[in-house]
């Protein structure tokens, strides 16, 4: 079971090792054999840091039983990773799934408690192989308590700032080492042609150029490649950068109606002029990993398409990384889900996945890939490449160095400094489509003091609600509503700081027409807060995007009768042509996170709008799909349009 290319001299002291166990066997010293054995494993070159990365590779690798590899291959989830479960079936890595937080408002000693208590297990097995800690961290390290939130990518791709983009991603690479993980499944790279699709705020752009650049965030995450490395490789700078994941590998973005899962129609040559483009930059970068989509293409699923993950991904673009299943996406392979078990192990790993998300079944998985291998169906050298491309991330990742999390890194988490960031973020991510109506004056930047002493008016569901301008993927999967989950500011606390002190700032969450009636000569103006309600994935699937109750009856019963900014809070373009006549300003906000004194920026004129849709904006879903370049091309606000104003000084 040993691979080739081992080298000879490693061999010798394998050799010699076990020839001295033999003839201390005779002499009958178990003392004298457990030092013999020890201190050929001490020889061993996968320990010695000096040696190059290949021979330490291949030394672990001719070391393994198939029991180790087969465990190198599994990911589980982190609720069912005792230390019996790490050392019996030698798991080598675990993830964050669903709810499994070491404690509600969980510092980040407690995280790092919780991951050190994996590793040492890891560390305790035959060869010590350390085990590799993964999360989610697709808009900053959205699960752990009083992180830093940042815009989801659909807004990210409206500031056009590649360099913003890496900036972000050292900041959440500096979260996550702080809670001890190494591993994260982020950047989504798809590209949304189709905004019914519930994960399309996960994508910067329609656009596969632009989301080409704004992939200069795995260099955030990673650390950039010096002059002198070597480009394609696996890439990882030091301890307070993370091995990232670029997903969904391939065609996510384009399936039929942009239902999550589902069939992406496309010849090879579209699938590679659109969708594929991205992954081109992610490998120059050193990507660690990428995460197979569930989706099909052409009716083939992504998880069993030999040709895209082993033909083209890793020989003909010679990824080097290793390749991850998604959340138990060898079941659903078939139709129903784990209807054919052994056959979905077969193809998937046939495909070319090395590492495979099994949350529950990791004692099925390997009881059926053992299986499989020995009987023929898989060979021994399709699991050694997996294995091989997992202990070179791990090696790259320095986690035989370094197993242990850094704990004066704890400060990192939600600090100033990323949260200014953030800030940034969201007040070049905010696209203004509209300002004053036809004949009058432009409405923003708004007045900070209210003129004739009167007061402003802020309605709307989303104008106090954190979890609302977060959305998913935050806290929890679906994300959470209200404001005492974690650390942030709301827009409406940050329109009251921002306004002249003693401005009387008047909030009415769902306002009817009477209290407008009754209180409108009182308002200079109204800032309308409106927008989807959290989710994630297929929960997000919405065939009709219109603004939810009561979204517009807000709309319609304020801006009919005060002057008012609609600020719209939205993972995509919604329905809102009827409403433009009624509004004197609207503002897409996206999801911007944590940070709403971003928002209150650009509203008040300390800083001016500068943001470019990352998306086309329609008028009617009939239209859909509808993409920048297609022949047929009415949209409401076409991709690339943002208004822009100037800073305003008070």
């Amino acid at each position: 079971m040993g691979s080739p290319g081992g080298g000879s001299s490693c061999c010798r002291v394998v050799v010699a090792a076990a020839t001295l166990v033999v003839l201390l066997q005779l002499c009958g010293s178990t003392a004298a054999m457990a030092a013999a054995a020890k201190a050929a494993a001490e020889r061993a070159k996968y320990k010695d840091p000096k040696q190059p990365l290949n021979a330490r590779v291949d030394d672990l690798l001719q070391r393994m039983t198939l029991a180790e590899k087969i465990g190198q291959m599994s990911q589980i989830d982190q609720e069912n990773a005792t230390a019996d479960v790490i050392t019996n079936y030698f798991i080598g890595s675990v993830l964050r799934g669903g709810g499994s937080v070491p404690a509600a408002n969980a510092p980040p000693e407690a995280w790092v408690e919780m991951v050190e208590e994996i590793q040492r297990a890891a560390l305790s097995t035959r060869l010590g192989i350390p085990a590799m800690f993964g999360i989610d961290a697709v808009h900053g390290h959205g699960y752990a308590y009083r992180a830093t939130v940042f815009p989801h990518n659909v807004g990210l791709g409206c500031t056009r700032d590649p360099e913003l983009a890496m900036k972000i991603g050292a900041a959440v690479a500096l979260e996550v080492r702080a809670t001890g993980i190494p591993f994260i499944f982020a950047p989504c790279v798809a590209v949304c042609r189709d905004p019914r699709w519930g994960r399309c705020y996960e994508s910067f752009s329609e656009d596969p150029k632009l989301v080409q650049q704004m992939t200069s965030i795995i260099s955030g995450f990673q650390g950039e490649i010096p002059a002198s490395g070597r480009r394609g490789a696996p890439f990882v700078a030091d301890q307070h950068n993370v091995a990232a994941c670029a997903k969904h590998y391939v065609g996510d973005g384009g399936t039929t109606r942009g239902i999550n899962e589902n069939n992406t129609v496309a010849t090879f040559h579209d699938l590679l002029g659109i969708h594929m483009r991205p992954y081109y930059n992610a490998i120059i970068q050193g990507v660690s990993s990428i995460m197979v989509s569930y989706s099909s293409w052409n009716g083939v699923k992504m998880h069993a398409n030999r040709f895209l993950v082993t033909d083209f991904l890793k020989n003909k673009l010679r990824f080097r990384g290793f390749v991850l299943s998604d959340w138990l996406g060898l079941d659903r392979i078939t139709s129903p889900e784990h209807a054919n078990y052994p056959l979905s192990v077969k193809l998937g790993i046939l495909a070319g996945i090395d590492m495979v998300m099994i949350p529950y079944q990791y004692k099925e998985f390997r009881d059926y890939l053992t299986t499989l291998v020995q009987n023929g169906s898989i060979p021994m050298r399709r699991i050694d490449d997996a294995v091989r491309r997992i202990l070179r991330v791990k090696f790259t990742l320095g986690l035989f160095e370094n197993p242990h999390a850094d704990t004066s890194l704890a400060g990192e988490l939600g600090k100033p400094e990323h949260r200014d960031l953030a800030r940034e973020a969201v007040r070049k991510s905010l696209v203004l489509l509209k300002n004053g109506k036809p004949g009058e004056k432009p409405l923003l930047p708004l007045p900070k003091k209210p003129h004739g002493g009167r007061s402003i008016l802020v309605a709307g569901s989303h104008a106090d609600d954190l979890g609302s301008q977060c959305g998913g993927w935050t806290i929890k999967w679906q994300g959470l509503t209200g404001n005492n989950f974690t650390a942030g500011t709301t827009i409406l606390d940050a329109v009251k700081s921002a306004v002249v002190p003693g401005t009387d700032v008047v909030y009415a969450e769902n306002p009817n027409a009477g209290f407008i009636q009754q209180n409108k000569a009182k308002f200079d103006y109204a800032i309308v807060v409106v927008g989807e309600h959290r989710y994630a994935e297929t929960a997000g699937d919405n065939l009709n995007l219109t603004i939810p109750a009561p979204g517009p009856a807000i709309i319609e019963n304020v801006c009919g009768s005060i002057r008012c900014v609609v600020v719209l809070i939205s993972g995509r373009p919604l329905v809102v042509e009827p409403y433009l006549n009624a509004v004197d300003a609207l503002v897409a906000a996206w999801l911007p996170g944590t940070e709403g004194m971003g928002v209150a920026d650009v509203l008040f004129g300390n800083y001016g709008f500068t943001g470019k849709l990352s998306r086309t904006w329609f008028r009617s879903v009939n239209q859909l799909p509808m993409n920048v370049g297609d022949e047929h091309y009415d949209p409401l606000f076409p991709f690339g349009f943002g208004l822009e104003t100037q800073p305003s000084v008070y």
